[in-house]
């Protein structure tokens, strides 16, 4: 049964927009967990679509420089550090020794200190656990390895300190708010079931941003016009993957018929969860959601929310036919009782 928040209708939108014989419905499955944050997707978009470079500002958000999806960033890689708790291990921070360093001699080499303050190894008495963590050697802090999360490590070896990390795009929605509202024609479905922007016909009315559920489509300063993700249909014309897929070295963004992706992120999910990942789970992948599943679904690691992404989204445009209905049944009303008291004035 369709979710309460799915609209009724075809789920292979290209037949339904008016395509014979479409070839399979293609997009993107991103796994989250082999993302290194290294931005060759961004670098590679930006490359192959022209797209203006979006400022060198430093946010303060991690490795994060671009914040959001824009007009002039089609791909968005997202840092979110979380020192705090996993769920297996101890507390963030918790369990720091009171006693005497591990190894004093390899405390003071990390301190890079040999001034006599009278204790040793010439640390203030009173941070013995950090004197115990450089004793220790270096340490995991959650980063992107070599391999998967838990099979080089284990869960017993994590630690409380982890990266996620994610490339946002456009997600090509089954049911596409933006594609209601365009007054132009200017977004169209193509025969692949992405949504393209006609930036010649645009007219920057901007009704598409307010109805992208996701916030994604943004319009350009000093231009007006709205700009987002193409899915590089023009590489998928002539049989090529889109650049960002095409240049990510772990494989993090995948390229494919859509079928084909959601059977393979199936499998993942499973994998992981044997290998000590419980908190794995698939986003944007269900038909029945409320956009009738995207062309552009995600393994995530943690709530959507941690990753500025909407828990539940609706299509904007769901209720507009029962709003209109509504309004002409008023509209109906309301010409009847202004015909039943003119004409109930007459002799």
């Amino acid at each position: 049964m369709p979710h309460a928040n799915a609209l009724y209708g075809p789920l292979d939108p290209a037949p339904d927009a008016g395509y014979v014989d479409a070839p399979p419905r293609m997009g993107f499955f991103t796994d989250t967990s082999v993302c290194i944050g290294c931005k060759a997707c961004e670098v590679a978009c930006k490359e192959w679509n022209l797209v203006p470079e979006s400022g060198l500002d430093l946010l303060g958000m991690s490795y994060d420089n671009t914040g959001a999806l824009t007009a002039n960033s089609w791909r968005h890689v997202a840092f979110v550090e979380q020192p705090r708790s996993a769920g297996w291990a101890t507390p963030a921070f918790g369990g720091d020794p009171d006693g005497p360093t591990v190894s004093p001699a390899t405390a003071a080499v990390g301190a890079r200190t040999t001034v006599d303050t009278g204790t040793n190894p010439g640390l203030p008495p009173g941070s013995p656990g950090a004197a115990a963590r450089m004793a220790a050697g270096p340490e995991f802090l959650g980063m992107p390895g070599a391999q998967p999360p838990g099979r080089g490590t284990g869960v017993e070896g994590r630690t409380d300190f982890r990266w996620l990390m994610m490339s946002d795009v456009c997600k090509h929605c089954t049911h596409a708010a933006c594609l209601d509202v365009c007054p132009t024609g200017s977004l169209f479905r193509t025969e692949f079931g992405s949504v393209v922007v006609q930036e010649d016909i645009c007219n920057g009315c901007g009704y598409c941003i307010s109805a992208c559920p996701y916030g994604v489509i943004d319009q350009r300063k000093g231009d007006g016009r709205a700009w987002k993700c193409t899915l590089c249909y023009d590489r998928l014309g002539v049989g090529m993957t889109p650049a960002c897929a095409q240049a990510c070295p772990t494989e993090s963004i995948q390229f494919g018929p859509l079928g084909e992706l959601r059977e393979r992120a199936a499998a993942r999910v499973a994998a992981l969860h044997e290998r000590g990942v419980p908190e794995a789970r698939l986003y944007g992948d269900d038909p029945n959601d409320g956009v009738g599943g995207d062309g552009a679904f995600f393994l995530l690691l943690d709530e959507p929310e941690v990753y500025g992404l909407p828990p539940d989204p609706v299509v904007t445009t769901r209720d507009l036919p029962a709003m209109w209905k509504r309004a002409g049944l008023a509209a109906l009303t309301m010409a009847a009782v202004t015909a039943v008291a003119f004409l109930g004035r007459r002799p």
